[in-house]
């Protein structure tokens, strides 16, 4: 079970929140949310390979009136630090999604709302209309999927998140190990109207995967036909290879977000910094490109920028500071994210995020 969460307990460093998280957290609980697939290579390959991407400051530039302000899909945004999307937070805080949405408003961060949220979509828009994208994994209904959309937009949500790159869930050994597994009182509750695939007894010669599931799974011709139906605009997550960016512009995607999906799918991808300038590039500003995956220092967040993103998304911070301090621990997180930004912006002679740019990244040539 988790621990009490005061606001007293509100940590000096980010990297204190994740520490004093993982302590408050049962073992199963932390492998789900801060563990990774498989041997977890790409879980650390994402920050590490930050940490290999060294900063080249500039001087005495003129910095004064500088912002962080941005406009993404027609929204006029404080900073370009988003929470990502992370399913059942009530297994780290009682007012679980709630009370990540008004922290994330604390800060003036936009927030993804997640499919598999553990509180209702209209209680999470209450807490905060900050909360204002909403995550999609496909269902086997196309009538239900668009039923789901309709019934977001109806709530205000602006925009969905397509996550395409878990058709299945990654080898998690971690929570095998541990016993992870949801209480009866934690549910993906925005998912009760959704048909629930049904399979028949596996022949012998079939796989359940191969046989059953691929079938169900969506292809081009479902995400085409979203971006068509829906009433907001679709952003694809998931995406990491040039081809598929083009592919997704094609379909009408609105906008790309670079993923790994936090190291929990397949092990052994790349980082997803690593990946994100050649899909930045094949895109060529077409759309917005955002990323999420080993976000842990503002300094991150401006690696992104200067490589071709847009925005990043955060999603483990945000959870350490809702585990540790709820509401206030989440806008602790995204308020040390972001002041730690600004400070890396002037350091490198950055008054604006248009000023970001991939000079600002040593390159040992």
């Amino acid at each position: 079970m988790s621990a009490k969460h005061p606001a007293a307990d509100l940590q000096p460093t980010l990297r204190d929140y994740e520490s004093r998280a993982r302590a408050l957290l049962s073992a199963d609980r932390s492998a789900y949310f801060f563990g990774g697939a498989a041997d977890q290579q790409t879980l650390a390959a994402n920050q590490k390979a930050f940490s290999e991407l060294e900063l080249l400051p500039r001087v005495l530039r003129d910095l004064r009136g500088g912002s962080t302000r941005l406009t993404l899909l027609g929204e006029s945004l404080s900073h370009p630090i988003l929470v990502a999307p992370v399913a059942y937070q009530k297994l780290v805080h009682p007012d679980g999604e709630a009370a990540m949405a008004m922290g994330a408003a604390a800060q003036d961060a936009a927030m993804v709302l997640s499919s598999q949220s553990s509180i209702d979509a209209a209680v999470v828009r209450a807490a905060s209309p900050g909360c204002n994208w909403f995550q999609l994994y496909w269902g086997p209904s196309r009538d239900a999927n668009r039923a789901l959309v309709q019934r977001v937009a109806d709530l205000g949500f602006a925009a969905i998140v397509l996550t395409v790159d878990a058709p299945v869930q990654g080898a998690r050994d971690n929570e095998a190990r541990t016993g992870f597994q949801l209480p009866p009182d934690i549910a993906a509750v925005n998912l009760a109207d959704m048909p629930a695939a049904q399979f028949a007894p596996l022949a012998p010669s079939e796989s359940i995967l191969f046989d059953r599931v691929a079938h169900i799974t969506p292809r081009w011709s479902e995400v085409e036909w979203l971006c068509r139906k829906s009433p907001l605009p679709v952003i694809v997550k998931g995406v990491v290879h040039p081809a598929d960016a083009r592919q997704a512009i094609d379909a009408g995607a609105g906008a790309i977000i670079v993923s790994n999906h936090g190291g929990r799918t397949l092990d052994t991808m790349p980082a997803t910094i690593r990946l994100l300038p050649a899909v930045a590039k094949a895109v060529d500003g077409a759309v917005p490109v955002l990323m999420d995956g080993g976000i842990r220092r503002g300094t991150d967040v401006l690696k992104a920028l200067a490589l071709g993103a847009t925005a990043a998304l955060a999603g483990r911070l945000p959870v350490a500071g809702l585990t540790v301090a709820g509401a206030a621990g989440v806008s602790h997180v995204l308020r040390l994210l972001r002041d730690e930004l600004e400070i890396a912006m002037m350091l490198t002679g950055c008054a604006s995020l248009d000023q970001i740019t991939p000079d600002i990244i040593y390159r040992n040539e």
